[in-house]
């Protein structure tokens, strides 16, 4: 099961964050065979951490949960909140595999959160041909209800010129009540 973690900064936790980040990475290591993407967002300055991203394949939602709520930096304080959802890889990647590598680009996570009216169906259920084919897309699937019934929206990882370009990656679809996009960059140690 594919679940995707989206871990928000409270306001002023930077210092925090920083002095728990080898203490981070090495609860990150544990999961290294069932990460499927992750990374640091940022604040509006483009380089202020605003959150984390995971994105992991695990045995089932109580593992999800352990994962996220067990994770140094949220016991710690630092994240004022956590979204975790059911999320199915249409790619069938990780981040790793992405052929655009690390470099070059800029970098977005674009959560598109489902509307909870009729108006509110299923879309964006795989990945835009015009995005694959021009081979911006890192990542890209549903987010689902915790028995993966249900779609709540749709979470990307894409490369993209600028916040507006990135959001293009959802359809224009009224099923969407908010649409987010955070600066993104690839995770994990570095090289």
């Amino acid at each position: 099961m594919e679940f995707l973690f989206y871990h928000r900064d409270r306001i002023g936790s930077l210092p925090l964050r920083e002095a728990l980040l080898e203490t981070h990475w090495a609860y990150m290591d544990q999961y290294a065979e069932e990460m499927i993407a992750r990374g640091p967002t940022f604040g509006e300055d483009g380089e202020t951490p605003s959150g984390s991203v995971h994105i992991l394949d695990l045995p089932d939602a109580l593992a999800a949960r352990a994962f996220a709520f067990d994770e140094p930096t949220y016991q710690a304080g630092v994240y004022r909140d956590v979204l975790l959802r059911r999320w199915r890889n249409v790619l069938g990647r990780t981040m790793w595999d992405f052929p655009g590598g690390r470099e070059g680009g800029d970098r977005f996570l674009v959560i598109g959160l489902g509307a909870a009216s009729p108006v509110g169906r299923a879309v964006d259920l795989e990945a835009p041909s015009d995005w694959e084919d021009r081979g911006d897309l890192i990542a890209y699937g549903p987010l689902l209800s915790d028995d993966g019934e249900s779609w709540l929206g749709t979470a990307a990882l894409v490369r993209a010129a600028d916040p507006e370009a990135a959001s293009g990656v959802l359809s224009t679809s009224e099923a969407y009540a908010a649409v987010e996009v955070h600066d993104w960059q690839f995770g994990g140690r570095p090289s």
